[in-house]
């Protein structure tokens, strides 16, 4: 087969432009396919410093800089919960379990210089990702979407493209999926799962003129990602600055909830925020500036995430409730790893499936560890805030918030909450039993 590329890359989101600037970078030929074009809006608005390796290799971080997005210093829960909840043993409790925070700078983190990450326009930010890949040799075709990947070639593969009212061909030795959540190559294969606990839905917009002070934990941290608890069961409510006026806020809950409800997106979002009158009144007192939107579809896995010919990375590959900003870091840091097995397999001109074991390998551990941090944390509801709080655990919380999950190991505080879950869960006369939440994953189930 003679080929019009090495890689073919359907996505030009962040996983897809951080491939392509890699393997670009490498000296391979790459084609980009988006489907839409660019700038568009997207959730997942909020990085964390797992980002900042990846962006200052590839060379994009001072550009991302310079755009002057707010900086992220660290993270903050609420709570409208007033009761004295008893410590259970816990240290490091001056107050209740009604607001917990963190700051990035805490724990030295490797290859992170700086201890900051940033709160991002997501239309603004994939841009300029995807501008850097065709900086660097990459060639992008936007509104173009691939609609079939024929791999009955050893060879290579064949893209049938969707131009206009036009199906054209391209042929390339490999091809990457990073197309998020439309899972093409997941769809084709039926290799998609969906997860059959996290079935969340968001609705979620922007406002103009939050008192995010009035809000904020302390003085001066106004522009941390909030996650504020609401005294419903399994749902929160995001909070994340956009620009110095206009933040980003969405609700999360289970999809059950919102069909029962049979309300409108708009109706829906105000009776849920309601429920915690102190974020109703300051988000009454703002003025929404974008039509409420939807996200369904939440939590998902892949069978098989490489075969032959071809790798699934970002979204593409897996994705887990978004309640610790991990998306983009996955997207960057699974681009990040799986081009080492693409360059070093071009040098073969090998493309089979062995090849990407390494990939395959890292992503799994990684993305298992944050799937059981999301389970534990909606099983933990408020609790985990006595996590944050107590030395004992608190910098394997940093560590993990960070998004520092790519060395395989398992942060050992996250056996300590396992085994915290099970106790109370086993004891219904536990100090604890009345707070934990309802939201049972099967946190040790391999998901891949």
């Amino acid at each position: 087969m003679e080929k019009d590329f090495d890689v073919a890359i359907i996505g030009g989101g962040p996983a897809g432009s951080t491939a392509a600037t890699y393997l670009a970078q490498a000296g391979l030929s790459v084609a980009v396919f988006e489907s839409e074009l660019f700038p568009r809006p997207h959730v997942g608005e909020s990085l964390v410093p797992a980002t900042t390796p990846v962006l200052t290799e590839i060379g994009v971080f001072d550009d991302v800089e310079a755009a002057g997005f707010p900086r992220k210093y660290g993270a903050a829960w609420t709570s409208a919960e007033s009761r004295d909840i008893p410590h259970n043993g816990f240290s490091g409790l001056d107050h209740d379990f009604s607001l917990a925070e963190i700051m990035f700078v805490e724990r030295d983190q490797p290859e992170v210089d700086r201890d900051y990450t940033f709160h991002v326009d997501r239309g603004k930010f994939d841009l300029i990702l995807l501008k850097h890949a065709e900086k660097a040799g990459a060639k992008v075709f936007s509104g173009v979407r691939v609609r079939k990947v024929d791999f009955d070639d050893p060879e290579g593969v064949v893209l049938s493209c969707k131009f206009g009212t036009k199906t054209v061909e391209f042929t390339a030795g490999m091809v990457v999926d990073a197309s998020g959540r439309q899972t093409v190559l997941g769809r084709q294969l039926k290799t998609k799962i969906p997860d059959p606990v996290f079935n969340q839905y968001a609705i979620h917009t922007w406002f103009e003129g939050l008192d995010r002070p009035g809000l904020a934990a302390d003085s001066g941290k106004e522009d941390y990602i909030y996650v504020h608890f609401l005294p419903i069961e399994d749902t929160w409510m995001w909070q994340i600055p956009i620009t110095d006026t206009i933040t980003s806020v969405g609700v999360v809950t289970q999809k059950k909830r919102v069909e029962a409800a049979a309300a409108d997106r708009e109706e829906f979002f105000w009776n849920t925020v309601s429920s915690r009158p102190d974020l109703h009144k300051a988000l009454q007192n703002a003025t929404r500036v974008q039509p409420f939107k939807t996200e369904g579809d939440y939590s998902y896995a892949m069978s098989q995430i490489t075969g032959d010919r071809y790798v699934l990375i970002g979204d593409a590959a897996r994705f887990v409730d978004p309640i610790f900003s991990s998306g983009v870091s996955v997207a960057l840091n699974s681009a990040r790893i799986a081009c080492k097995d693409i360059v070093a397999a071009h040098k073969e001109g090998d493309y089979s499936r062995e090849r990407f074991a390494t990939f395959e390998g890292k992503l799994r551990r990684a993305v298992r560890n944050w799937y059981e941090f999301i389970s534990i944390y909606y099983r933990l509801n408020i609790l985990f805030t006595a996590f944050v709080q107590d030395p004992r655990y608190r910098i394997d919380v940093v560590k993990m918030l960070q998004g520092d999950f790519y060395d395989g190991e398992e942060p050992a505080a996250l056996k300590v909450m396992r085994e915290t879950i099970v106790a109370v869960e086993n004891d219904p006369s536990h100090l604890w039993h009345p707070y934990l939440g309802t939201l049972r994953a099967p946190a040790m189930e391999p998901v891949f």
